[in-house]
């Protein structure tokens, strides 16, 4: 049940959309989502509690990314994934922001410094 709660939410489908292309820290989601950072960390904990994503601390940063294990155990999930999520515009429009930032070279360093990609 906890998982169909985290899916729920628009934000956190935006999450999994971008977390299937990329690791990613909160603060590259909130230049691409266009959200501040509580929103942010309040989704990715809701994603956490779920055991849908996985972090990993790296230097100050923590990276999120699917856990791949929750796939294995409900492959629904990765249907959703995979074919629901291409089909929302929004979700769409978040693939066009992420490859216009790994593109840019920016990092998370450069987003904290105030730096645009766009």
């Amino acid at each position: 049940m906890e998982i169909l709660k985290a899916l729920s939410h628009e934000n956190r489908l935006r999450i999994l959309n971008l977390l299937k292309v990329s690791e990613l820290c909160v603060c590259e989601l909130e230049h691409i989502m266009g959200v501040n950072q509580s929103n942010a960390s309040r989704h990715l904990i809701k994603l956490k509690q779920a055991d849908l994503i996985k972090a990993e601390q790296k230097a100050q940063w923590v990276y999120y990314s699917l856990n791949p294990k929750i796939v294995e155990v409900h492959p629904f999930i990765q249907k959703i994934i995979d074919d629901e999520l291409e089909e929302l515009a929004l979700c769409q429009e978040d693939n066009k922001k992420l490859a216009n930032y790994q593109d840019s070279g920016f990092t998370c360093a450069d987003l904290r410094r105030g730096l645009k990609t766009e």
